[in-house]
């Protein structure tokens, strides 16, 4: 069970307005530092929780890359979330009733800031290694600007300066999905319970790549007329994150994804990455149509000590999650043997 941390006081965000309090949900497993262990800090993705033992097995357990025997592993739940940490779903305090729609606007640099709050609590004064994939490889890179000093190395998966107009576009498309389903507005947990079905289905299209589908979904037969494995397939992943997220929180990451922009009130984006002292670890999919190798090249141009590797997978952007021998291997090879502390590397 995640740990929580309650923070009795307003918490401002960068668009204006503030929460009245905050709680964090959070995980710290492992040998802590003052025994000796490696802080490694996971920052999860859009629909994740602060459990990566439960999402990144493989790259994340006893004899993986990041390992609790050698390393203390914090993991925080991200703001705006449905597992605990201050989201749509949690009661606002003042009206005694959940926020949904009335949750203000939040920004990565919102969940950066969640974040630090979390690490003075916890007394840490460096984290030896941060990564993150996705968006949160998002909060990394902007946790690393912001506090140059405070790492040791960073790692960044599939992950983005700024997110594109592709991939606002595909967020955008997901919302008119939450938006058209008639209860979302309802003023209820249990609304936009279809429209999240709807979303996930769009998002499956560019988390995925055409030959995943290929390999994974097609027919066995030829004489089919319906019933498609790839149609049920879809089905399946929208009921499966109706179940387990809210709606309101989907509609609020996604927006705080489109907000990221390293570069805003920095210069641009050349100057802000530079900001970035830690020796960094830039990994891409080649099959990643969400966010191509491209965005991780342009990290590699402008983040000064940065050594960028693109591994090849058919599972599109998903195979930050899914590649963990690749993942695994190229922390191993980028990082020396003493800083790994004997570390082995964990299968896919």
């Amino acid at each position: 069970m995640p740990h929580l941390l309650h923070i009795q006081k307003p918490f401002p965000l960068e668009a204006g307005g503030e929460l009245p309090e905050l709680h964090i949900a959070y995980t710290a497993q492992g040998k802590h530092p003052s025994h000796g262990g490696r802080v490694v800090w996971i920052c999860h993705a859009l629909t994740a929780n602060a459990d990566p033992f439960e999402w990144w097995p493989g790259l994340v357990e006893r004899g993986g890359a990041i390992d609790p025997d050698h390393d203390y592993i914090v993991c925080a739940n991200i703001l705006g979330s449905s597992y605990g940490t201050t989201g749509p779903s949690s009661i606002d305090p003042r009206t005694h009733k959940p926020y949904l729609q009335n949750f203000p606007q939040i920004t990565i640099r919102d969940m950066v800031k969640a974040h630090e709050v979390l690490r003075k609590h916890l007394k840490l004064d460096h984290i030896d290694l941060a990564i993150g994939g996705s968006m949160g490889g998002q909060q990394v890179m902007e946790w690393a600007i912001q506090k140059p000093n405070l790492f040791g190395r960073v790692c960044l998966l599939a992950t983005s300066a700024r997110h594109s107009p592709w991939g606002v576009a595909f967020n955008e498309t997901q919302r008119m999905a939450l938006q058209a389903d008639p209860t979302f507005f309802d003023g209820t947990l249990e609304g936009g319970a279809k429209g999240l079905e709807a979303a996930r289905a769009v998002a499956m299209l560019s988390y995925r790549h055409y030959d995943a589908f290929a390999k994974t979904q097609s027919e066995g037969s030829d004489e089919k007329l319906g019933d498609y494995r790839a149609a049920t397939y879809q089905a399946y992943q929208g009921q499966k994150l109706r179940q387990r997220f809210g709606a309101w929180s989907y509609h609020v990451l996604s927006k705080a994804m489109d907000s990221h922009n390293v570069g805003r009130r920095r210069g641009g984006l050349q100057q802000a990455l530079a900001k970035i002292t830690a020796p960094t670890l830039i990994l891409s999919i080649n099959s990643d149509v969400l966010f191509p190798p491209r965005e991780q090249e342009l990290l590699s141009h402008y983040i000064p000590n940065a050594y960028w590797r693109v591994f090849d997978s058919v599972f599109g952007h998903d195979g930050f999650l899914t590649e963990t021998k690749q993942i695994g291997e190229a922390l191993r090879t980028w990082m020396p043997e003493r800083e790994l502390k004997n570390l082995s590397v964990g299968g896919s």
